[in-house]
């Protein structure tokens, strides 16, 4: 989650893609081999057989100059009684608290089709995403273990998101990337589903079953580091590089909402 043709149709703005790609998807049999629904008493915390934690402010706010501090209290990450996982930022005074899990450790897979089912918060300075590591994170460092941003938005323009690639040659301010914007809707208002369908020759992106964006190969200007097995992750970060920070108008507390978390294999 570090710093990353406009097409009009009825109910979207595509950038940066093709819209003949939707036609050139070949038939999948995927199997569900993960999931998490959420399913459990409000304010308790998620499955921990399923996910784990970053805590804690992190080295220079994670990398990105972000400002909240990172929790496992369920203030900033629980269940809600009906289905869904809560990820919320808070603010007091001039400190924020979030959240942000994982499932390193838990599970990693290489290929396959990712997925979550979301509501994002929104705001200036609000940064919520849907990503992935490679699982050799660790040892490599970043980004020669690769990253793979699912969603990712600016809470300012809480009409479009963003599904981005960060590999040695082509991370930071220098990522392979494409958006996805709402004509005439937003992110924070109702679930949206998104996903990476993810092989060894490309990475497609979809919001809600409408690919935008395929990476293949040979679109990357350094080396492919998607050979691996990758972990999943969930946060909402309040400031930083990609963001800017808030505002005085920034509404807190802000909730990300996750209905479910899939992942599939062939």
């Amino acid at each position: 989650m570090n710093t990353k043709l406009l097409l009009l149709l009825p109910l979207i703005v595509l950038m940066g893609c093709n819209a003949d790609e939707s036609q050139q998807l070949e038939p999948r049999n995927w199997q569900l081999v993960w999931s998490d629904d959420f399913e459990g008493a409000a304010g308790s915390l998620p499955n921990a057989s399923k996910w784990a934690y970053d805590l804690g402010t992190g080295q220079g706010g994670w990398g990105n100059q972000e400002l909240q501090s990172y929790t496992n209290s369920p203030a900033n990450v629980s269940l809600d009684g009906n289905g869904n996982l809560v990820i919320t930022a808070i603010r007091a005074g001039n400190s924020f608290t979030s959240a942000r899990i994982k499932t390193q450790g838990l599970f990693e897979q290489k290929y396959g089709r990712f997925e979550a089912r979301m509501k994002t918060p929104y705001g200036p300075g609000i940064w919520p995403a849907f990503w992935m590591l490679g699982s050799n994170v660790e040892t490599a460092g970043w980004p020669q273990c690769g990253e793979i941003d699912i969603m990712e938005l600016r809470g300012q323009e809480p009409n479009v998101i963003a599904g981005t690639l960060h590999g040695p040659g082509y991370s930071g301010s220098n990522p392979v990337s494409k958006k996805y914007g709402l004509r005439n809707g937003r992110f924070d208002t109702e679930f949206h589903i998104f996903a990476v369908e993810w092989d060894e020759n490309k990475i497609d992106f979809f919001v809600d079953d409408f690919l935008y964006q395929r990476i293949e190969r040979g679109d990357v200007n350094g080396e492919w580091v998607y050979d691996q097995p990758f972990f999943m992750i969930l946060n909402v970060a309040v400031g930083g590089n990609y963001v800017g920070f808030p505002t005085a108008g920034t509404p807190f507390p802000q909730r990300m909402i996750i209905d479910y978390v899939k992942v599939y294999s062939e």
